[in-house]
């Protein structure tokens, strides 16, 4: 299976720039795996296709405001940093920009010194180990100097930051935001969970290699970022009612189905459990606990798209894209969404 395969053709102008007023009155795209069927619908209307008894699994995650723009000391050159993983002892995994400016033992000010950093460490990879120094609470001074980490492709200014994250967001940690999740409102939450439909929360918390393109020709030879994930006791214990009952497991975004596919034991039970996981879900995976995933029009040739289509089809999946674009449907972060049943 070729990387190639899981291309399509996309114009500029689909790619949303920014959020729709409405959470929940984007379009939905129903693909029907069963009827193979393909419908058009408006978010809200996802509440038509979920069932008393099922369970609405989301992820908690909240994105951090991880991006921090300073000035490099002494001389005061412009620097860039993005945060992306905690290790610990006020050093992070980061980005920066320049990169060769930003070599080992270069020094950054943030807010006239409110903040400032050390590089430690080039990795591998390019990514810097930097040490950070402050006093007082290091999240608390990043809300306040710190900037929303937008994916690439959208270059218009977040008004509103927590457009950038889901109402239910709780548990910091994510580089970027589980975005199928951006579609609901607290009043749509509430409408689901009135017709009987469970609501559970797991928290896996995104990385930038959500938007690394894949970089080789055989599918089965690339591997994924690992990223931290974990379920708490009440979630498992609903998850397991919900499939002893024969309700269906709705997975809102694929980093919820990587989460429980992650977590899920061979027959697809789960306990309360944590672990960094580079699961990679591509055309021939065998599900054991998503029967239902509500997500967003992904990057072609992405690692997301892959894992659509494994749960609902090679071929209808790059149909039904094919049809989103000639419907003209917004795509990616801040895009509409799609519900495979």
């Amino acid at each position: 299976m070729k990387t190639s395969d899981f291309y399509y053709d996309l114009p500029q102008e689909l790619i949303a720039q920014t959020p729709l007023e409405r959470r929940d009155s984007s379009r939905l795209l129903v693909l029907n795996r069963e009827e193979n069927s393909l419908s058009h619908r408006k978010f809200y209307d996802v509440l038509d296709y979920l069932r008393p008894g099922d369970c609405l699994v989301m992820n908690n995650s909240r994105v951090l405001p991880a991006r921090l723009l300073g000035k490099r000391l002494p001389g005061g050159g412009a620097a860039e940093v993005l945060l992306l993983q905690d290790k610990g002892d006020k050093v992070w995994e980061c980005l920066v920009r320049p990169g060769r400016k930003l070599q080992q033992g270069a020094k950054i000010s943030f807010g006239e010194g409110l903040l400032t950093a050390t590089v430690e460490e080039v990795l591998e990879s390019g990514n810097r180990l930097v040490r950070f120094d402050y006093e007082g609470i290091f999240l608390e001074l990043l809300e306040r100097l710190g900037k929303m980490p937008l994916p690439p492709y959208i270059k218009e200014e977040l008004q509103d930051a927590e457009r950038y994250q889901t109402v239910y967001s709780k548990i910091n940690g994510s580089a970027a935001a589980p975005t199928a999740g951006l579609h609901f409102t607290k009043d749509l939450l509430r409408k689901i969970e009135e017709k009987g439909i469970r609501l559970a929360y797991v928290t896996l918390h995104v990385g930038l290699g959500t938007f690394r393109p894949v970089q080789v020709d055989d599918v089965t030879n690339h591997h994924m970022h690992s990223e931290f994930c974990m379920i708490d006791a009440e979630t498992a214990a609903m998850l397991n009612e919900t499939k002893a009952s024969g309700g269906r497991i709705v997975c809102v975004g694929t980093t919820s189905c990587r989460t429980l596919e992650s977590l899920a034991d061979a027959q697809g039970h789960f306990a309360e459990s944590s672990a960094w996981t580079d699961i990679f879900i591509y055309p021939g995976y065998h599900f054991k606990a998503m029967d239902a995933l509500i997500t967003n029009f992904h990057l072609p040739e992405s690692t997301l798209i892959m894992l659509v289509s494994a749960f609902a089809g090679y071929d209808p999946v790059m149909a039904a894209y094919q049809e989103a674009v000639k419907e003209r449907y917004r795509f990616f972060s801040f895009g509409d969404a799609m519900l495979i049943v």
